[in-house]
């Protein structure tokens, strides 16, 4: 069993702190939020004062942070920077969404001072964090992913090696921005069949078993009362929020950019977004963008 420090215990990081200390591992965790930190502890973790003190001594770190700018400044440009204490054995995984750009300057001024840094963004949402069933996409090298795979396992389910550091991001980018593109494609059409007389249920039964299945209509129905345990029947509380989409269609655009990728669905997914965003929606799960239809 290994020694872990936890930065970043959120509604995605603290559940999947807690999977490390059930599958027999000692997590040293830190967050700004002492509640944080406390359900980590009640689960037989142990609580740190400061970032550092969760990283000094440990055989990998995990962090899970808001944005690009906390990690490069929590291991690289802060003003008590993780690189200057982490033991050179020390596996660094950072599960943060953030752009491709950044991930790849932090591993390579990690790997400078010998350090191992890999990117490893998971998709899930908070249900798969709390049921340790996450997807884990990594960029690093093969032998840093051989060594992060059992660590990833106790909070996921399937772990992919997109490739070299970054990739986890880019693929991340990339699976987010098809995930925005359904789901608003499949509360538009759910909401004509509704506008048309048609059973939500009855109508997403018809699509699943047909050309129009995917991903939305077999887990994560936008319809309230369609689906049992999903956001949409608990008033599109918890799950994946508005905000954090609009976050990740903005790191998709800033790759689509740069690459020179047409992405005019993406683009137009980016846009329904930002509208259901400055409606007051922020807070709410990704699948209320069927609110905005309905309301039109």
């Amino acid at each position: 069993m290994a020694t872990i420090g936890f930065i970043g215990l959120g509604n995605m990081g603290g559940p999947m702190a807690i999977n490390l200390v059930k599958g027999g591992h000692t997590v040293k965790a830190f967050d700004l939020s002492t509640d944080a930190i406390a359900r980590v502890v009640d689960a037989g973790g142990q609580g740190a004062d400061t970032a550092i003190a969760a990283a000094t001594d440990v055989d990998f770190v995990v962090s899970m942070l808001p944005a690009g700018k906390h990690v490069e400044g929590l291991y690289l440009t802060g003003d008590a920077p993780l690189f200057d204490v982490v033991r050179k054995d020390t596996l660094i995984i950072d599960s943060s969404t953030i752009d491709a750009a950044t991930a790849q300057r932090v591993a390579a001024a990690g790997a400078e001072r010998g350090i191992d840094f890999i990117d490893a963004p998971v998709s899930g949402g908070v249900g798969g964090a709390v049921a340790g069933t996450l997807a884990f996409m990594t960029g690093g090298s093969d032998a840093q992913f051989a060594k992060a795979k059992p660590i990833l396992e106790c909070m996921g389910k399937n772990i992919f090696h997109a490739g070299d550091a970054g990739a986890g991001q880019i693929a991340k980018a990339c699976n987010n921005m098809m995930l925005a593109i359904l789901m608003s494609g499949t509360a538009e059409v759910l909401n004509m069949g509704m506008k048309n007389g048609m059973d939500p249920a009855v109508l997403s039964e018809i699509m699943k078993q047909s050309s129009g299945n995917n991903w939305a209509l077999q887990v994560y129905n936008p319809v309230p009362g369609v689906m049992e345990g999903v956001p949409s029947s608990n008033d599109y509380q918890g799950g994946f929020q508005v905000d954090l989409m609009f976050k990740d269609l903005g790191l998709a655009a800033d790759l689509s950019h740069a690459s020179a990728s047409p992405t005019p669905m993406g683009m137009s997914a980016k846009s329904l977004y930002a509208l259901h965003k400055a409606n007051g929606n922020g807070g709410l799960d990704f699948s209320s963008i069927l609110r905005m239809y309905q309301d039109s």
